[in-house]
């Protein structure tokens, strides 16, 4: 009878984390579609990011060991709109019939909410502009929530078995993402009207949310780093014009906004972007908590 309850209990140790174990693999291309995998997938998908919050998503290079990831994945989750034109197609390349584009675990974010800064043309003159329009998506909470809607629709597909696991999370994840945008945006009184300086259009969609006026750009052209010419004119522009702070992302290089900022006094401030943008923004609640932290505290200084 002993030896009958022993071996009970042994097989329960296999037994447990099998009915636990992820079923969905997911690559994102940003942390913050990795972190909105996890709100609603909890314990039954396996996330990986392929890029950080210090690294510009433009520019990455397709290493081999993220070939390796995509080529693994179930679903892939990204931004879109451009953004990873550099080097997403050459992971789809080795990735499954089921990841690429048209497929069920294909998912450009972009394609699911409304796009805004869409060009009526381009051209190379242009700097670098994304045809399809502006692939910063996420910084607008209500966008999110449009996302998650798509992306737990794929989870169902990919994983039926867990159908009612999926819809609980992206239900809680709901109520609470509402309330969210709620509290954010009784907040955002204190920021409304405000006005800005960016270093890239990374921050569109955050001041179309929360009505922040951007005055300039640090870039004469999206994807142009700043030059002499282009900072002095701005100088210029600032000294008649009223501009409350200038704002980048923490991948960006910091020499342009301080030497801005040294010389007219406007405060120069880095905002996390994503996931990981700092040590206090480890979630997407709390990368618009600490967001707006950050804004609130850089006006009332003033």
């Amino acid at each position: 009878m002993i030896k009958l309850i022993v071996l009970i209990l042994a097989g329960s140790l296999y037994v447990t984390p099998l009915i636990a174990q992820a079923e969905v693999n997911i690559f994102a291309c940003e942390p913050e579609w990795e972190a909105l995998a996890k709100e609603l997938g909890g314990n039954r998908v396996q996330t990986f990011s392929a890029t950080h919050a210090k690294q510009n998503p433009h520019y990455i290079r397709a290493r081999p060991s993220l070939i390796a990831k995509a080529r693994n994945a179930d679903l892939v989750i990204c931004s879109g709109a451009g953004l990873e034109v550099g080097w997403l197609p050459l992971l789809l390349q080795k990735g499954t019939v089921d990841v690429q584009p048209g497929a069920v675990g294909h998912l450009m974010a972009s394609e699911y909410v409304p796009v805004i800064e869409k060009p009526t043309s381009v051209d190379r003159s242009m700097g670098d502009v994304h045809p399809e329009g502006n692939p910063h998506i996420h910084l607008n909470p209500h966008n999110v929530l449009l996302v998650a809607k798509e992306l737990v629709r794929r989870m169902k597909k990919l994983d039926s078995a867990n159908t009612e696991f999926f819809q609980k999370r992206v239900t809680d994840f709901e109520i609470r993402w509402r309330q969210a945008i709620i509290d954010w945006e009784e907040q955002a009184n204190f920021i409304t009207g405000s006005s800005v300086v960016v270093h890239h259009k990374s921050f569109s969609y955050l001041n179309n949310w929360l009505e922040l006026k951007q005055v300039a750009s640090l870039e004469p052209k999206p994807g142009i780093p700043p030059n002499v010419q282009h900072l002095e004119g701005l100088l210029q522009q600032l000294s008649t014009e009223e501009v409350d702070i200038i704002i980048r992302t923490p991948y960006e290089p910091d020499e342009a906004s301080e030497w801005l900022s040294d010389k007219t006094g406007i405060p120069a401030l880095i905002l996390p972007y994503t996931i990981g943008g700092d040590a206090e923004t480890g979630d997407l609640f709390a990368l618009f908590d600490r967001t707006l932290v950050l804004l609130k505290g850089a006006l009332r200084d003033q």
